[in-house]
C-alpha cells in the first residue's frame, strides 16, 4: 500500500502516521518521495508517500466462512434469518427444570422462536443501538448509516493500478476517502464517497425506509454534525450524483484516469456511531448495562475500519472482556 500526500498540508499528517506505524512495529515501513512513488506506481503522482510493502488484500468472504467453519467444529451453531425482537429473563423454574437457572435469558425473534442463553455478546453493526435498547441498555452511541458508492476501472484500464493507493486520512472524518483497491479477481475498485443513507440497509441510491429516516433526522447529534460540516456533506452528495466529480478526486492521484475509464460499481453501508454532541465515534466501543439482562450482555457498539483486518485481535479483546465482565 502507498498512502500518498498530494498537498503540502498533508505531509505533517503523513509523517505522524509514519511515526505511529514505527511505534506499532509495522514491518519495513518507509517514507518515499515523488520519484519512488512513480517507480512503484508509474501512473500515480504525489509529493510524498508512506510505503507499506507487506500490506495485502484478501477475499474476506472466504475468511468469514473459515471462521464459521471453525466455530461449528468447536460445537457452535449459526442461525441466519433470525431477527431479534425481544430479550427477557426466564420465569423462575420449578426444581425439576435446570434450564431456566442455567440459561436465564430468553432471546426471541420475529417468528416467535426462542433461544435460552447464559450470556450474550452482540456484534450487530447497523442495528447495534437497537439491539442494545432491546436488551435494556443505553441507545448511545446511535447508529447513523452512511452509504459509500464505488466506481470500478474498466478491465482494459486496470494496468494503471498495481497496488493499494490511499489518501492521507483526514482526522476530522473517520471515512477512508477515495482510494484505489485491486481486488482478488483482478478488478480495481475506486472510492468510496460517503453520503447519508435513508435506510440502514440502503445499498442503492433511492432505497428508503420511513422508520430509519425518521430515526436519523430526529436525532440531535446528526443535526449538530450536519451543521458543522455542511459544505463537506453537500460536496459528497454532489459527487454521489455526478460521475465527473468523483473522477476529479481520482485524478489527484492518477491524472490519466478519465470518465471514460470508469463504471459505477457496488455500494456498502457504514454503521457510523454518532454521539449526542454530533461527534463521529472513530474508536471501538464495548459496553454492557445493569439489571438482570444488562449485566449478562456485552455489546460491541462500534467496530469501524479496520475491523475486518483486526478481527482476530478484536476477538481476543472481546473474549478477555467477556471473561472479566461475566467472571467466566
Amino acid at each position: 500500500k502507498l498512502i500518498v500526500a498530494v498537498e503540502q498540508d498533508e505531509i505533517p499528517r503523513l509523517k505522524a502516521l509514519y511515526e505511529r506505524g514505527l511505534q506499532n512495529n509495522v514491518q519495513d515501513l518507509k517514507l518515499i518521495g515523488a520519484k519512488e512513488i512513480k517507480a512503484k506506481e508509474p501512473f500515480c503522482r504525489g509529493l510524498m508517500a508512506l510505503d507499506s510493502p507487506h500490506t495485502g488484500i484478501v477475499n474476506y468472504k472466504q475468511v468469514a466462512q473459515s471462521y464459521a467453519e471453525d466455530f461449528r467444529e468447536a460445537g457452535g451453531t449459526i442461525l441466519t434469518d433470525f431477527e431479534v425482537t425481544n430479550m427477557e429473563m426466564a420465569k423462575e423454574s420449578s426444581s425439576e427444570s435446570e434450564d431456566g437457572l442455567k440459561y436465564p435469558v430468553i432471546v426471541r425473534n420475529s417468528k416467535g422462536e426462542e433461544i435460552y442463553c447464559q450470556h450474550i455478546v452482540t456484534c450487530a453493526g447497523l442495528y447495534s443501538d437497537r439491539l442494545s435498547e432491546i436488551s435494556g441498555c443505553s441507545p448511545e452511541p446511535r447508529i447513523v448509516p452512511f452509504r459509500g458508492d464505488y466506481l470500478v476501472l474498466k478491465p482494459e484500464k486496470c494496468y494503471m493500478v498495481k497496488g493499494n493507493i490511499y489518501p492521507v486520512p483526514n482526522p476530522r472524518f473517520p471515512f477512508l476517502g477515495f482510494h484505489f483497491t485491486p481486488r482478488m479477481d483482478g478488478s480495481v475498485w475506486l472510492g468510496p464517497n460517503a453520503v447519508l443513507a435513508f435506510k440502514r440497509e440502503g445499498y442503492r441510491l433511492f432505497d428508503f425506509s420511513t422508520g430509519d429516516f425518521l430515526d436519523a433526522v430526529t436525532y440531535s447529534g446528526l443535526w449538530k454534525l450536519v451543521l458543522r460540516n455542511l459544505s463537506y456533506g453537500l460536496s459528497e452528495m454532489y459527487r454521489a450524483c455526478f460521475l465527473s466529480a468523483q473522477v476529479k478526486q481520482l485524478q489527484k492521484f492518477i491524472p490519466e484516469v478519465t470518465i471514460n475509464d470508469v463504471l459505477r460499481g457496488p455500494s456498502g453501508v457504514r454503521a457510523q456511531a454518532l454521539d449526542t454532541d454530533g461527534n463521529l465515534v472513530d474508536d471501538f466501543v464495548f459496553d454492557g448495562g445493569s439489571g438482570d439482562i444488562g449485566s449478562r450482555v456485552l455489546h460491541v457498539r462500534n467496530a469501524p475500519s479496520p475491523a475486518a483486518t483486526s478481527s482476530l485481535a478484536i476477538a481476543k479483546m472481546i473474549a478477555d472482556e467477556a471473561k472479566r465482565r461475566f467472571e467466566l
